[in-house]
């Protein structure tokens, strides 16, 4: 399978895993963090879900798999494709910690931070370990 191909394809299947993670979550708290209203918000259509939950699954999907199919031959560091795609969804993770948290207040906000982070890892790992299986890749 080609390159863009496989991140596509990873990035679909790293979204799902997160999404579960973040579903989880939600469960777990008893907490609606609302995501896809955060990130409506952001991209200055309130109220809007669909277009959070679209912008969500566009950039978990097509974007950063692309990107990070990319930038990955870059990387200086000779790293397995599933270590290297957990960093990769670092800087993901910043930008969803401060977008997504939404209305997220009080001691909540500390398992917010530390479950999403985790989400973010399982989501890089995920996208790095399926890019690297269909696109024949290994470190």
């Amino acid at each position: 399978m080609n390159r863009p191909v496989s991140a596509v394809a990873a990035g679909a299947v790293g979204t799902m895993v997160m999404s579960a993670a973040l579903a989880i979550f939600e469960v777990q708290t008893r907490y609606a963090i609302g995501i896809f209203a955060a990130i409506a918000r952001f991209v200055r259509v309130p109220d809007n879900l669909f277009a959070g939950f679209l912008v969500y699954v566009l950039v978990g999907t097509v974007a950063w798999p692309l990107l990070f199919v990319s930038l990955k031959p870059y990387v200086p560091l000779d790293l397995d494709p599933a270590v290297a795609g957990m960093l990769f969804a670092l800087p993901l993770w910043i930008a969803f910690a401060i977008v997504g948290r939404g209305d997220v207040t009080g001691a909540i906000v500390v398992l917010f931070v530390a479950f999403t982070l985790i989400a973010h890892l399982v989501y890089g790992f995920v996208l790095g370990a399926v890019y690297a299986s269909l696109a024949d890749e290994h470190a």
